[in-house]
């Protein structure tokens, strides 16, 4: 297996990984922090209104964390610089 070969298998990995674990936590995050605000909605429902508003802005926060991480995976993929730097060295 050539340096580009293993290059790639490694950032397809990698990839992977880092949509496999990178996803994980702000699913629970999600899912706790949903949860939460239906608690607090039946407890206080003249609040309903506010606490929605918080829910979303807070689901937004959380939800970044995943794509921050689906963009790792997709600059490993598709632009990853370790392939320049080999070709490079594999071209003199």
């Amino acid at each position: 297996m050539g340096d580009i070969s293993l290059i790639g298998v490694v950032s397809i990995i990698m990839a992977g990984l880092t949509i496999a674990v990178g996803s994980i936590a702000p699913a629970l995050g999600e899912a706790k922090a949903v949860a939460q605000a239906l608690q607090s909605m039946a407890q206080q429902p003249d609040e309903a209104n506010t606490i929605a508003r918080n829910l979303f802005v807070g689901l937004a926060m959380i939800e970044s964390t995943a794509i921050y991480c689906l963009v790792v995976s997709m600059i490993l993929i598709f632009a990853n610089p370790f392939w320049n730097y080999v070709i490079a060295q594999a071209a003199k």
